[in-house]
């Protein structure tokens, strides 16, 4: 585990392109509400989780089928102190083979375990990432999972 950083893998046995075409649509493994693109580079979106969450990102990485980047540029968490925790953190996504498989690598750098949020965010992000996103790009297809609401 990283000081700086939350990490999570998975491989599956589709395509790196099937994996960098899910990725790139959140809104097909993320329950929440969005606004703007999220498939060019120089996109902004923003994302809203109820009352809890909401952030806004620009993408700064787009390598087809290797690489995805956002950099979170505002963002508020109503559930810690510290409601910004969340700008200037980049969220990586690096795409590549192992082991005849397509591994996917996704990276919060910025939210790491000295960060009040690190343990509802690490939560969160392992049910997106080990389950929505995954579940995508394996079938195509994905039920979104409802987040639990942080503890105050």
């Amino acid at each position: 585990m990283s000081d700086t950083s939350f990490t999570t893998a998975f491989t599956v046995d589709q395509s790196p392109e099937a994996a960098f075409a899910a990725i790139i649509d959140p809104r097909a493994w993320w329950s929440g509400e969005f606004e703007g693109g999220t498939k060019k580079l120089g996109d902004v979106f923003s994302y809203r989780y109820q009352e809890f969450h909401y952030s806004k990102q620009v993408v700064t990485e787009l390598v087809p089928n290797k690489r995805v980047a956002w950099q979170v540029v505002e963002g508020t968490l109503s559930f810690v102190e510290d409601k910004t925790e969340w700008v200037g953190t980049t969220i990586m996504f690096d795409i590549g083979m192992k082991g005849g498989r397509t591994e996917v690598v996704f990276t919060h750098q910025g939210i790491a375990p000295a960060v009040e949020c690190y343990d509802t965010c690490s939560d969160a992000w392992t049910s997106l990432i080990q389950g929505s996103l995954r579940q995508l790009i394996e079938s195509g297809k994905t039920e979104l999972i409802e987040l639990a609401a942080p503890a105050a």
